[in-house]
């Protein structure tokens, strides 16, 4: 099968054809961080598969696949870090997805539900598209549930509340993350972890440090200038330079 991977982050993109590359029968023919330019991409070619990040701007997964015209759709398997009520649509539907950060067997798991539909007709694809769309259409307008990320802890996957998370630390091709006295990996980026906790009051300290201000306790200074914070779950991290100003910018609106 020909495959094509869009993801607007490079880590995403890489791990998807790294995976592909395990598999014989699959063949990477194209790698996309700009959901336009892989829309343009493809209607000129279209693969047998499709691997389609949910959360992308300024075109997302599900409006790329909406804008692919009945004759050119692939399958499409979504990607998607945590969009709980998009998880829910693709439970019903037989369009399948990956819930970042899955692991080859769960990709293998994908490929076993996909390889079958590669043979299916378009009409029925089309069909199973359809379903889904609506399906999404019917989770957004019921009440917004509580954002949610996956991430390990002690060799074991679980689902954190984005309004228990504390902290959020880059760590090469993950983010750990504070809840309490706990620190959690997820295989993820920054900027990923950073849109799942979007409606979160999240301060950006240093370039590769955000803080929940809902959780800061105390508030130092180091000789230099910058701010050292206090998190209620014990944890403590310090504002870099480059961050100084917004830091400080934050905290005066904080005074009576």
């Amino acid at each position: 099968m020909d495959v094509v991977i869009v993801d607007d982050e490079v880590a995403g993109v890489r791990t998807l054809r790294e995976m592909c590359a395990t598999q014989p029968d699959l063949r990477v023919v194209g790698e996309y961080v700009d959901a336009s330019a892989a829309l343009a991409a493809i209607r000129e070619s279209p693969p047998h598969l499709l691997f389609l990040d949910v959360q992308m701007e300024p075109l997302n997964g599900i409006e790329l696949a909406r804008a692919l015209g009945p004759p050119i759709l692939p399958a499409v398997v979504f990607v998607t870090a945590y969009d709980a009520y998009a998880l829910e649509a693709f439970e019903v539907c037989a369009v399948d997805y990956l819930l970042k950060p899955f692991d080859l067997t769960r990709f293998r798991r994908t490929l076993e539900r996909v390889r079958p539909r590669h043979t299916a007709p378009a009409e029925q694809r089309r069909a199973l598209l359809a379903d889904l769309f609506a399906e999404i259409e019917h989770q957004a307008r019921q009440p917004a549930v509580r954002p949610r990320l996956l991430a390990e802890f002690c060799g074991h996957l679980h689902v954190l509340d984005a309004d228990r998370i504390e902290l959020l630390e880059a760590d090469r091709n993950y983010v750990r993350i504070r809840v309490g006295a706990d620190t959690y990996h997820a295989r993820s980026t920054l900027i990923q972890a950073e849109r799942a906790l979007k409606d979160q009051p999240m301060l950006k300290v240093s370039r590769s440090c955000l803080v929940n201000v809902k959780y800061l306790t105390e508030i130092n200074r180091t000789l230099r200038g910058d701010y050292i914070l206090v998190l209620a779950g014990g944890a403590t991290v310090t504002s870099s330079e480059g961050y100084r100003a917004k830091v400080k910018e934050y905290l005066g609106g904080l005074r009576v």
